[in-house]
């Protein structure tokens, strides 16, 4: 039945990199005809011979109209490339399905698929919940989605019993339709990402239909401290059983039904799993982060020993604040992956010590001025990119924090060094996309490490400071 789905389908993919190579090869596999577009030329992508050779066909150097002339079965859409472009406006009013790849992998995926979005929190969650599942003997597991790994890379592993543990975002789970996940779970949700989606209804709305096809076997786990998110999944219609998480707000609808942090530990339907004390990840929104991962291990019945061992080993997600040194009392933290004011907001509320904060990137449009409120540690702040004139009026604002610019994060890393004393944080957390001068969030993140390294091995601190 699978094959019936593909075999001899006519599929137009628009945009190649990661994902689309992955669904390419996918869908070449099961004897789909398949045509590749990008804006790109991709001449020195050594994967686009490979493929050729296999009978894709490349249309490349922009979006042609003229490609919508063939008859399509559907389309499958790059995730981060937005509806507003020309060619998938035209190709809607052509009623031709565009899907993203998480809405094929689900036609034919064995197995629970447990799926994590929200707009922060989703990287270390998904990481949680992979390593929980993975120390179990009782299935296997397999990791997945906007987490870096194709999700169409991995269904053809799956046996009936397996898990698939699927980050999620809201880009993704726009082109969805029958993607249905046993178990579901959102983080959190503000607002986000307006530059895709035009409107925060819209972000909501991409983001819920993770629960749209749930049904009365299905789990829905989601944040209880967040009033608005609440109201949304009350107001969604789910028929998932719903699993709330809190760290404030512990009544008896948590007591009874959810995972919770009470007196240094955690409870799950009233039933103690572990001590908080050793904890390795910082600041309240990782044990939030936590709370969600132990119920879905809770749902998969792990032994409380099993999860606290796991949770206790664990020290983060690469780019998620994430330290990368502890040197001469002062503490390096890549927090690359901050690609929002919410996300960076997370980031300052986790340390207490003073902060040498490094920001900017690509200009969407927003202010800063959401950030003042969370600002008191920060004792320097050194602006790079596109946004760092607009986030120097955020920063002008604060009494007695000096404020300097740069074209370059490597600039912006070596002064913060050198200004930085013992007992602060060296803070890179953009607050901002990469893309002005970076093709990721990773590549910007392993700039600051690799500047960083590079300092401390050529001019080290005195041991005087």
């Amino acid at each position: 039945m699978n094959q019936e789905l593909f075999d001899q389908k006519n599929i137009l993919i628009i945009g190649y990199a990661m994902t689309g190579q992955s669904v390419a090869e996918f869908l070449v596999q099961k004897g789909a005809n398949v045509t590749v577009n990008d804006r790109g030329n991709l001449i020195e992508d050594e994967s686009v011979d490979a493929l050729i050779r296999q009978g894709v066909k490349f249309v490349t150097g922009g979006h042609p109209l003229s490609l919508l002339e063939q008859p399509w079965d559907y389309i499958i859409k790059n995730p981060g490339i937005p509806y507003s472009i020309d060619i998938i406006q035209a190709a809607k009013q052509q009623n031709i399905p565009i899907y993203t790849d998480v809405e094929i992998a689900s036609w034919i995926a064995s197995g629970d698929i447990i799926g994590i979005t929200g707009s922060n929190g989703k990287t270390t969650t998904t990481q949680l919940i992979y390593n929980l599942l993975k120390a179990s003997d009782q299935f296997e597991t397999y990791l997945s989605g906007n987490i870096g790994i194709p999700v169409l890379s991995q269904v053809d592993n799956l046996n009936p019993k397996d898990q698939l543990v699927m980050e999620l975002s809201s880009f993704q789970l726009e082109g969805t339709q029958k993607f249905h996940p046993h178990i579901a779970i959102i983080c959190n949700i503000y607002e986000a990402h307006l530059d895709y989606h035009q409107t925060h209804d819209n972000y909501i709305q991409a983001k819920l239909k993770i629960t749209q096809n749930q049904t009365e076997n299905d789990y829905l786990i989601y944040r209880y401290d967040q009033g608005e998110l609440t109201q949304l999944i009350k107001e969604s219609g789910t028929q998932a059983i719903l699993i709330p998480f809190s760290v404030q707000c512990i009544d008896d609808v948590v007591r009874k039904t959810g995972v919770y942090f009470e007196n240094e530990a955690i409870y799950y339907q009233g039933e103690y799993v572990m001590s908080t004390q050793h904890i390795q990840l910082p600041g309240q929104h990782n044990l939030e982060n936590i709370l969600a991962a132990i119920a879905v291990a809770k749902l998969k019945k792990l032994d409380s020993k099993l999860i606290a061992d796991v949770i206790n080993q664990y020290t983060g997600v690469a780019h998620r604040i994430q330290v990368i040194e502890r040197v001469a009392g002062r503490t390096f933290v890549n927090d690359s992956k901050a690609t929002n004011i919410t996300a960076t907001i997370t980031a300052l509320k986790s340390f207490k010590e003073p902060i040498r904060y490094i920001g900017g990137g690509l200009d969407r449009g927003n202010g800063f001025d959401e950030l003042i409120p969370y600002t008191g540690q920060i004792q320097g702040a050194y602006l790079y990119g596109e946004t760092k004139h607009k986030m120097k009026e955020t920063f002008d604002k604060l009494p007695g924090v000096k404020v300097r610019l740069f074209d370059n994060l490597e600039q912006a890393t070596e002064q913060a060094y050198y200004d930085a004393q013992a007992g602060e944080v060296i803070l890179l957390s953009p607050c901002c996309a990469s893309w002005d001068q970076f093709d990721h969030f990773e590549q910007r993140g392993d700039c600051f490490v690799k500047t960083v390294k590079a300092l401390l091995k050529q001019q080290p601190y005195k041991k005087e400071n």
